[in-house]
């Protein structure tokens, strides 16, 4: 059956004041990481008036909707979680009002990324209004949780517990008009040193573990600046550009991007203003391009002079994770998070490329302001992470992105996001899900797979 691109087209023009509103209801329920009870609340309502076959919260907290009745599964993922304002005074409007003009629409949640869940919404109602849910497959629209505190455990949930293993993922986190697939990885690495207080008018009966820590510091400073030379004591994170370095995946990361790594927070003990510090603590963000592991950037750490020069009175870990969701469910897990590329010739990321050109040709679309922005390869990769980290970094399910909005939107005051881009992803997704050759599906899509850890996270 040959796809009537126009018609797909003209059904998602006619629910663009629809997906606006949607999107404004959404902004106007504050739903931080843990919070999101209510905007789930008007998601499932959302989904219940637009006649989804079936609409669900399971036990984390994620709102499922269902359109078909096949035996296999196409997912459409957006985190429906985002972070907070920051200070109000970097607002020029409201962030939960959901301001619009006749382009954009406004508030925290915009691009990152509840004008995903907007989007795929109405890509389902749309594939259901147009016959369009292919044959054999039942569509899968996903409002995670807690993805900014823990990126992919929503999903680790989805699979371990609610054992759903879709064919494949469209990640709708924003991407500037382009089909991103892969990113790098992350992790939370902690830094704990000991010390010994003592009065502070004598600081030389004790050992100062803030001195320690500065140290440790500076070295962690160094990892992320320092070059790759020869004569370089701590060879900069920018080696794993270099086949040298990096033999088998040096492309890979040139692709991605270098690895980066940054002190994020700093703890502190002491028995008062007046005393030496006896102990001081470190988190460490650290992102990870194709070829490095989980190990090996936490053997990067205690490899650093200052680690080594203060032995056992440091430790070098990894964050666990263990908020309990709105629901009050715990799932523990760890703050690793797998770096994935996908192979651009993968059956599920040629099923957007051939949906986009057949809808918009093969350049980015976007509104008159964004038009230099998106000056880039149509197919490309996100800076930041998603719960693609999970989805196919963990459990090799096929995952590609495609969303409404900008990367530079996220987190930052004034978040907003275009009206065109929520209408051009929603017809996306319904060419996408329809062009999608199941015969042309390897059995291993992923260019490049850091995995999981070897604990056993169930």
């Amino acid at each position: 059956m040959a796809l009537d691109f126009q018609k797909i087209n003209e059904a998602a023009e006619n629910y663009r004041a629809d997906m606006a509103a949607f999107l404004r209801a959404m902004i106007s329920h504050p739903s931080e990481s843990c919070e999101e009870k209510e905007v789930v609340a008007c998601i499932k309502a959302e989904m219940e008036k637009l006649n989804f076959d079936k609409v669900e919260v399971d036990g984390l907290g994620n709102v499922i909707g269902w359109m078909g009745d096949g035996e296999k599964i196409i997912a459409i993922d957006s985190h429906i979680d985002t972070v907070g304002i920051g200070n109000i005074d970097n607002w020029e409007q409201d962030p939960y009002k959901g301001y619009e003009t006749d382009e954009i629409i406004y508030g925290r949640g915009g691009s990152d990324q509840e004008g995903g869940m907007a989007s795929a919404v109405y890509g389902a109602k749309i594939m259901k209004d147009l016959d369009l849910i292919p044959e054999g497959y039942k569509i899968m629209i996903v409002g995670s949780v807690q993805e900014e505190d823990c990126d992919g455990m929503c999903w680790q949930y989805i699979y371990n517990k609610d054992k759903i293993v879709p064919e494949f993922v469209i990640s709708t986190e924003p991407t500037d008009g382009g089909i991103y697939r892969g990113h790098r990885g992350r992790m939370e690495i902690r830094v704990d040193v000991k010390g010994v207080s003592c009065h502070g008018s004598a600081p030389e009966r004790g050992d100062n573990a803030i001195y320690k820590m500065a140290d440790i510091i500076a070295d962690v400073r160094a990892l992320n600046n320092n070059g790759c030379d020869e004569s370089t004591d701590i060879k900069g994170l920018v080696k794993m550009l270099s086949p040298k370095y990096n033999p088998e995946h040096y492309e890979d990361a040139q692709f991605l991007g270098r690895g980066t790594c940054t002190v994020s927070q700093i703890f502190y003990t002491s028995p008062s203003r007046c005393a030496v510090a006896d102990s001081c603590a470190i988190s460490i963000d650290r992102r990870m391009t194709a070829g490095e592991t989980w190990d090996s950037c936490l053997d990067e750490i205690r490899a650093l002079p200052s680690v080594q020069k203060y032995g056992d009175d440091v430790k070098v870990s990894m964050y666990m994770y263990d908020r309990p969701s709105w629901t009050g469910e715990v799932y523990e897990t760890e703050c690793y998070f797998p770096t994935w590329i996908n192979k651009e010739n993968a059956a599920h990321v040629q099923a957007l490329v051939d949906a986009h050109k057949g809808l918009f040709g093969d350049k980015r679309m976007g509104p008159d302001s964004t038009k230099e922005l998106r000056n880039r390869p149509l197919i490309d990769k996100w800076t930041f992470s998603t719960n693609g980290v999970a989805i196919q970094g963990r459990y090799r399910i096929p995952c590609v992105g495609f969303g409404p909005g900008a990367e530079s939107q996220a987190h930052a005051p004034n978040e907003i996001t275009y009206k065109d881009d929520l209408v051009r992803c929603a017809a996306v997704y319904v060419a996408a899900a329809n062009l999608y050759n199941e015969d042309n599906k390897t059995d291993d899509v992923s260019q490049f797979r850091a995995g999981k850890t070897n604990n056993d996270i169930k």
